[in-house]
């Protein structure tokens, strides 16, 4: 699949890069669907994602592709250790490519805004924002 034309900030799309191999894909997965907004969803336990894709999110996050790994996950930690590993890009992007499931979060992409999700209702928050309120 070619994420990169999804990665366009199209304001009527919500696209949602998640592993349905993690409660929290699931979850933020459910809350998005039942947004009143177009869904690209994206999971990346099916769905190759390349390095320059990766690269791609990780600019429109602000962060640093290994920011993007959650290195508390037991896989990671069993792998690589608990002692925050040091690893290049391209060692980040087989991470994500070959263990989907140490994704931290999820990503949403909503517009021109981006933000990693690592509680679903957070989603809903954030959907709020730009539609009517909702009181607390």
């Amino acid at each position: 699949m070619d994420i990169m034309g999804v990665l366009a900030e199209d304001s009527k799309q919500l696209t949602l890069i998640y592993s349905s191999e993690s409660s929290v894909g699931k979850q933020t997965l459910a809350y998005a669907n039942a947004a009143d907004k177009k869904l690209l969803s994206i999971d990346i336990s099916k769905t190759r994602v390349t390095g320059t894709q990766w690269a791609e999110v990780a600019s429109k996050l602000g962060v640093k592709i290994g920011d993007l790994v959650d290195q508390d996950h037991p896989n990671f930690v069993k792998n690589f250790g608990d002692k925050g590993a040091i690893l290049g890009s391209e060692d980040w992007i087989k991470i994500l490519q070959n263990q989907p499931e140490v994704l931290r979060g999820c990503i949403v992409i909503n517009g021109k805004e981006s933000l990693v999700i690592t509680n679903p209702s957070d989603l809903v928050k954030h959907l709020d924002v730009e539609g009517e309120d909702i009181e607390d």
